[in-house]
């Protein structure tokens, strides 16, 4: 089964205060693994970066001003996650932004039905505990020692992994091949089981019958 891992950054906070996404990032899973696949722009929100996102990203006004914008990639966009699960951290947050950029190019929404949100995994699987992407790292004992800024694309990588862990399962690099699966299946299938039967001989077996009637037979005959 094929997922799609998602992270945005903005311009700020909220889409009611006309805040705009400056980039977004995706990886592809197959079972699990990822791919090849990735889906990464960064983008011109046409507006300015709010002081508080830039502490956050680092992405300047200046930086931003000559990239795409998200009416431009949004067609691919749609193509990348089509008829895949979204695994997002805080999906709220992303999809209220992406669903605004839809909005404005003219595009259908996304449905919550295609999104599986980490956050709420982690919040029932570690209650009272810390479940940012930080936090998950630590408890999963991921090295995030990248993640200087948040960016889209590092965060993406993190959180494939958390995903991972938070499902119960083992890294991706540490699954065997198919090919060493079927090899071991042969060789299992190779080896010969035999049962060897060994019949006491005449003597050993008075020497049995002489035990029995001597020890047992004052108790149950």
């Amino acid at each position: 089964m094929k997922e799609v891992v998602l992270d945005t950054e903005t311009t700020g906070l909220s889409v009611k205060d006309g805040h705009r996404i400056v980039e977004i990032g995706c990886i592809e899973l197959d079972e699990l693994i990822p791919t090849k696949n990735i889906f990464h722009f960064y983008l011109n929100p046409e507006r300015k970066v709010s002081e508080e996102a830039f502490k956050v990203h680092g992405y300047s006004d200046e930086f931003l001003s000559d990239k795409k914008k998200f009416y431009e990639i949004a067609d691919d966009f749609l193509n990348f996650i089509k008829d895949k699960k979204i695994i997002i951290h805080n999906a709220e947050f992303d999809i209220a932004h992406i669903n605004n950029e839809l909005s404005i190019a003219g595009k259908e929404k996304i449905t919550k039905v295609h999104i599986v949100d980490t956050l709420d995994i982690a919040r029932n699987k570690f209650p009272g505990s810390a479940i940012n992407l930080d936090a998950l790292c630590k408890r999963f004992r991921i090295d995030n020692s990248k993640r200087a800024k948040h960016t889209a694309l590092i965060d993406c990588e993190l959180l494939a992994k958390v995903y991972i862990n938070l499902l119960g399962q083992k890294e991706p690099t540490l699954n065997f091949s198919k090919s060493d699966e079927i090899q071991t299946n042969q060789n299992i299938q190779s080896i010969d089981y035999s049962k060897k039967i060994i019949s006491p001989s005449v003597d050993e077996l008075k020497k049995h019958k002489e035990f029995m009637k001597k020890n047992f037979k004052k108790n149950f005959f």
